[in-house]
């Protein structure tokens, strides 16, 4: 029999300063039963940081289909505007998804990220639409303590930094770009 994912809703009370954006997203996150929740909460929160009034972007596929990434944003022809990973793609599959869209993010997390991009900083150096953050260890895995299957969070962002709360803990968290 097949593990089913467990479904995860999170009401997230965005203030970014450096946009100006505010706003309350209620979201409905499926986690795969191979996925960390750790993984989950960086879903969580590359939603946040990409959020706008359009509600255009969404949470995709991702771990169940190879051909889509855990978030993206498409256009009204369906065009691919931006492909959220998380975690540490492949080069193949980075430069495949800047094929298919106008940007291409990546959230990198946990202990592995400088081996990752050390074996991946020459192949996708040519590409132009790729922005990688890192998020720290010590901010993700204060993340993942914050996991409830339903969640308040608080996100406040000003000069980069993010500030993370909820009722079981908080955050901060200041993304480094790699690329």
């Amino acid at each position: 029999m097949a593990l089913r994912s467990t479904i995860y809703k999170a009401d997230l009370h965005i203030a970014d300063n450096d946009r100006p954006y505010y706003a309350t997203h209620s979201v409905t996150a499926a986690k795969h039963p191979s996925e960390t929740e750790e993984r989950l909460m960086v879903r969580l929160l590359a939603y946040a940081v990409h959020s706008d009034d359009t509600d255009s972007l969404a949470f995709a596929l991702g771990l169940s289909d190879a051909n889509e990434p855990d978030l993206w944003r498409r256009d009204l022809t369906g065009a691919i505007q931006q492909w959220i990973e998380v975690g540490l793609p492949d080069d193949r599959r980075l430069i495949k998804a800047a094929g298919r869209a106008n940007e291409v993010i990546v959230y990198a997390y946990g202990r592995n990220v400088d081996v990752w991009w050390k074996g991946i900083r020459n192949k996708v150096a040519r590409i132009k639409e790729l922005k990688i953050f890192v998020i720290p260890e010590t901010a993700s895995d204060a993340l993942t303590s914050m996991v409830e299957r339903s969640m308040s969070i608080n996100l406040n962002v000003q000069d980069k930094t993010i500030w993370v709360s909820s009722a079981k803990g908080e955050a901060t968290i200041e993304l480094r770009l790699l690329s």
